[in-house]
């Protein structure tokens, strides 16, 4: 698809600007690392031409300064939280960044639990930890935070965490995703340094919202609708536009806890280095769009695809109609309704036409491809089959797997695998295409079509199932479905 950051400009540009943050400090600082550190996925659906791992290439450089502490929040793991986009619970996904970290030659030092208030869920966590002998530590829910300045700078606050024990002069702090207590957790360390006479900074490293671009860009609209479950609100600050007269985009919780950092560094240092919560980001992402329609395009397609997330959600049971409103308010704000995306409108007339679960792909050139539930495929098998036959040239009529592979395999589901749906998922339609490829040059073709289909955008009219969702994101599809019973319910 097309691009429209210019990634190696923002590698270039955000290292020299992390360089001087941590120059300006002595030889101790916390940078807390919002969003992820080696598959932020989010910024490359917003941001194409973004790369998942940019920032990580960037620490990359320095490797041997580096500590890096995992967060997560009691909370989230008393309540099972789901990073949306892998499909595993946080808890689990510690263990997923710590092995990753490592295996990248990172140094993970410990993992702090924080909103700790004796969770059996969290005290169980620690113990898994511990027999992989991993550090933790817990701090503390404080009663009045992030308002009571006397009481969380205090030793009944922050005072009451346990101390992270550190060893290298770059510690980031990082988490599986928004609100596990990264700021906290860093506020938390400057007191407890400062107690023991040892002076560190802090800074944060945050890609969204995009200080440097209007409040209602798409971009941060869209930062807004992949945070409407923590409802996260964008807004002007107040503190730089005082400050420097110039607005700046932040958001609600860094403004929020402005004023904490602000009596903690008086404390510390006798004056705050920063005038605004803008200045303590280093983001420079707003520096390095290139195609700006590219990237509110791409953005108002994730403020559907969240949308059309968080309904699918609520159609399977969640608590979440806050967030479902939150996010028809955003569209308001973007001018934009679930007709914006032309794949769900593609697949809609379909399936109106056809009294059929139906599915629509948008490709590169802005080609529409459509397909409908068989007897043999389901939509998302189809549709496939039916986006790669157009890429490699070949007649739509042309059937790339013949009936007589697909009967003896639906006849294994039925009859063996005890499956109530007989038709053929993306998988097992991608595994037969590769098996004929040996004998036909079309199926092969076709094979060799699949990596143009990264940022394609697809709407399925029914809620597909768990192996379809999946090929989709291996593919690096961007897939959206009505919250309709799944085929074969």
């Amino acid at each position: 698809m097309k691009h429209g950051f210019n990634n190696d400009k923002y590698l270039r540009i955000q290292s020299e600007h992390i360089r001087e943050r941590i120059a300006q400090f002595g030889n101790k600082l916390y940078l807390e690392l919002g969003g992820k550190l080696f598959d932020d996925h989010h910024a490359s659906r917003v941001l194409p031409g973004f790369q998942p791992d940019s920032k990580l290439r960037m620490f990359s450089q320095l490797t041997d300064q580096i500590e890096i502490v995992i967060v997560i929040s009691a909370l989230d793991i008393e309540k099972n939280k789901v990073r949306g986009d892998l499909g595993i619970t946080y808890d689990e996904d510690v263990l997923r960044l710590r092995e990753e970290f490592t295996r990248r030659g990172f140094y993970v030092g410990s993992v702090v639990v924080t909103h700790y208030n004796g969770q059996s869920s969290a005290d169980l966590f620690r113990q898994r930890l511990d027999r992989l002998g991993i550090k933790t530590y817990v701090h503390y829910t404080i009663e009045g935070y992030p308002t009571n300045v006397d009481l969380i700078a205090s030793d009944e606050g922050f005072g009451r965490n346990d101390y992270v024990e550190t060893t290298r002069p770059l510690v980031i702090v990082t988490a599986p995703g928004p609100g596990s207590g990264k700021m906290a957790v860093c506020l938390s360390q400057l007191y407890n340094e400062n107690k023991r006479g040892i002076e560190a900074g802090y800074a944060k490293f945050e890609t969204f919202p995009v200080w440097s671009l209007p409040l209602k860009h798409p971009v941060n609209i869209a930062y807004e609708a992949a945070t409407a479950d923590l409802n996260d609100v964008n807004m002007i600050d107040p503190f730089h536009l005082e400050a420097y007269g110039k607005t700046a985009i932040n958001y609600n919780r860094d403004i929020e806890i402005f004023p904490v950092l602000n009596a903690l560094f008086e404390g510390i240092y006798g004056k705050n280095p920063y005038k605004s919560p803008t200045d303590m980001g280093v983001n420079m992402v707003g520096f390095c769009i290139d195609d700006d329609d590219v990237c509110c395009r791409a953005s108002n397609d994730e403020i559907i695809r969240r949308y059309y997330t968080a309904l699918n959600r609520f159609a399977e049971g969640a608590d979440n109609e806050a967030e479902i409103n939150k996010i028809a308010l955003l569209f308001k704000q973007a001018k934009i309704d679930t007709s914006y995306r032309r794949t769900t409108v593609a697949a809609k007339k379909r399936a109106e036409s056809c009294g059929k679960p139906c599915s629509a792909i948008e490709l590169a050139d802005g080609s529409i491809i459509t397909a409908e539930s068989g007897d043999l495929l389901g939509p998302s098998a189809a549709l496939i089959l039916n986006a790669i036959k157009h890429l490699a040239g070949i007649d739509h009529s042309v059937k790339l797997i013949p009936q007589a592979m697909i009967e003896p395999i639906q006849n294994t589901k039925i009859n063996y695998l005890r499956s109530h749906n007989p038709r053929l998922h993306t998988d097992e339609v991608l595994v037969a295409l590769s098996v004929h490829s040996i004998a036909d040059e079309n199926c092969a073709r076709a094979l060799r079509c699949l990596p143009q289909l990264e940022g394609c955008q697809v709407h399925s009219t029914v809620m597909l199932g768990e192996v379809d969702r999946k090929i989709f994101k291996k593919l690096g599809v961007g897939l959206t479905c009505d919250p309709a019973r799944k085929p074969g319910k």
